[in-house]
């Protein structure tokens, strides 16, 4: 059987009955990134058999259950564009992706506003190309800020080009939060990145102390070490593709690899695409489904 066979949709939940706020993570959106979900299966379950303190409540959530059993990105649609004032506010229910979009709102539903201090909220991703981790913020509410409480790459502006986001959504709704992108789908790594940017939520949302543990989590180590390496963009171009484009990356780019000007870097219907840039490249497309085939980003201050 698959691990990721018969997911519940509330994968686990954890209190200490004090007082606090809510954290809510989300793993599996799409349904080719299950990493988040076996990571937060791992944490749920230490949590579970040492009862460390906690105020408020994390509840951890999975995203597209029937991609993530047949291990395909999506059914009908992009989970991770449905997301839409449009979809949400004239119940548009037209897909698999939207009826699971709509069955994760009622879970989030469940913890309404009043009775947290603050709502948090934390939705694990992997990307298609080789990638360090980093952290996807959009620039409303005091998302920015709260990002830079984590030791990894920060990416602004991903929101604004792409909309339907999950994460629009629940910054739309007053949460605080950001995407963690944990490495690439097939590595090893990335379910220690979502590990450890799951321990270091709980530690600066919930109050956790990591000390407090049998054993300091490894991957919350393992990410901490990555402080001195923060860094900043902001995204200044998407390359978007139509349904019947047929699109190619050269081969061998990985996130935040330099690129200068007029370096070949794809092929869209038969003719090249050249860079326009002095920069860096950022989510390669490298997977046959997917709208949107590349991003430039630019460093900027923090």
């Amino acid at each position: 059987m698959n691990e990721t066979d018969k997911i519940p949709r509330i994968i686990g939940t954890y209190t200490s009955n004090k007082a606090g706020p809510l954290l809510f993570i989300t793993a599996g959106v799409h349904g080719n990134e299950p990493s988040g979900v076996y990571a937060l299966k791992q944490v749920f379950k230490i949590l579970q058999k040492e009862k460390p303190k906690i105020v408020g409540k994390v509840v951890g959530v999975s995203g597209n259950r029937a991609a993530l059993q047949k291990s395909v990105r999506y059914i009908d649609e992009d989970l991770n564009r449905t997301w839409t004032v449009a979809n949400i506010e004239q119940q548009i229910k037209d897909s698999h992706e939207k009826q699971e979009m709509f069955e994760i709102i009622e879970v989030l539903n469940q913890f309404p506003k009043h009775d947290f201090t603050k709502r948090y909220f934390l939705d694990c991703h992997t990307t298609s190309a080789a990638s360090a981790p980093y952290i996807s913020v959009q620039e409303v509410n005091d998302n920015d800020s709260w990002a830079h409480k984590f030791p990894t790459y920060i990416i602004r502006g991903f929101s604004d080009i792409v909309l339907g986001c999950i994460d629009h959504y629940e910054s739309r709704i007053g949460m605080t939060g950001f995407v963690f992108e944990g490495g690439q789908h097939e590595s090893k790594i990335a379910k220690m990145n979502h590990e450890g940017i799951i321990w270091l939520a709980l530690q600066n949302a919930c109050n956790l102390n990591l000390n407090s543990l049998n054993t300091f989590p490894e991957a919350a180590q393992m990410l901490l070490e990555k402080k001195k390496d923060q860094k900043t963009f902001k995204i200044s171009y998407r390359h978007g593709l139509q349904p019947d484009d047929e699109f190619k990356m050269e081969p061998g780019y990985s996130n935040f690899q330099p690129i200068k000007e007029g370096e070949l870097l794809a092929h869209q219907n038969g003719n090249p695409v050249y860079s326009k840039w002095d920069a860096y490249i950022f989510m390669p497309l490298y997977q046959k489904q997917g709208n949107d085939g590349f991003f430039i980003v630019e460093e900027v201050s923090a």
